[in-house]
């Protein structure tokens, strides 16, 4: 059962996005999970993040793929990626969300270059024309942007933003957003920090893993928010020899594959991600069969 007060809370789904053999994307399938997700307990799905693969997306497609999740789990369940290389283009694409029925959008710093604070401020105050909230994304190993907290202090003392999806691994920002930025919610973002974000006061978790095991990780979350650490903890060892995948290059190419393990179609990736090395699906499957055969789901 749910508790969400704003539509980036909780257990939000950052989606895989099922591609044909063919490499064409499967919009029937891609509804079908995002229902599937919805009914396992998740509170809803970011299509379009870097786990979607959204860099190989047409236009086209990318709309599409906001428009299926919206028909799918209903517009205040999805919180679209909107990144782009500049802010005119990330803000077209958060109209594109407002439009389909959005409520919340995600939003990476500029990515095209190693953007300044000014730089950073102007991307942001462009989007937030668009009307909608904004979840700020940090992701300094992509973007080579860092989002410090004295920056997410400025941007949320101007209302560009309402959350930021926390991505670093450095769980002692959270306590210093919290000083530094009173209301500004913060998301999990790597999903090898999620019993060490919730247990610091994080309401969301964009997670990546769940893709696979979702009535887990939303028992871990449920647990850990709750201050049931005692709880949750057993269940973070077993599922942590995954999790840490998220935070690996070949992260979208090891949560596709668990998914196939787990009886869920994750399928190929569009180039330039290419198949997992031999060692590398080796590890993947060991820790998805152990995780199966102890029972997560």
């Amino acid at each position: 059962m749910t508790t969400r007060e704003k539509p980036w809370h909780g257990v939000m789904v950052a989606t895989a996005l099922p591609l044909r053999e063919d490499l064409s994307v499967d919009e029937e399938g891609y509804a079908a999970h995002c229902r599937w997700l919805v009914e396992q307990g998740c509170d809803g799905v970011v299509p379009n993040g870097s786990l979607g693969e959204y860099q190989t997306l047409t236009p086209q497609e990318r709309a599409r793929v906001v428009e299926t999740a919206v028909a799918a789990v209903g517009g205040d369940r999805v919180m679209p990626g909107v990144a782009a290389y500049g802010a005119a283009e990330s803000r077209r694409w958060a109209e594109q969300a407002r439009d389909a029925g959005c409520q919340v959008v995600m939003l990476l710093p500029p990515n095209a270059y190693r953007a300044d604070e000014r730089a950073v401020l102007a991307h942001y105050r462009e989007v937030a024309k668009v009307g909608l909230p904004i979840v700020a994304y940090n992701n300094p190993y992509d973007t080579k942007v860092d989002l410090v907290p004295s920056l997410l202090a400025k941007l949320h003392g101007e209302g560009l933003i309402a959350g930021v999806k926390e991505f670093t691994g450095d769980v002692r920002r959270a306590y210093e957003i919290a000083e530094l930025a009173p209301g500004l919610d913060v998301l999990i973002g790597s999903d090898d920090v999620a019993l060490e974000l919730a247990v610091a006061g994080a309401v969301g978790w964009v997670s990546g893993f769940t893709n696979a095991l979702p009535a887990s990780c939303v028992a871990l979350f449920r647990a850990a928010v709750e201050g049931d650490v005692a709880g949750a903890l057993p269940l973070y060892r077993t599922l942590h020899p995954l999790l840490r995948w998220d935070a690996k290059i070949e992260f979208v190419q090891a949560i596709k594959l668990s998914m196939d393990l787990a009886g869920r179609y994750g399928g190929p990736c569009r180039h330039p991600r290419v198949p997992l090395t031999p060692e590398h699906e080796a590890s993947v499957r060991a820790a998805t069969e152990k995780a199966l055969a102890e029972g997560l789901r």
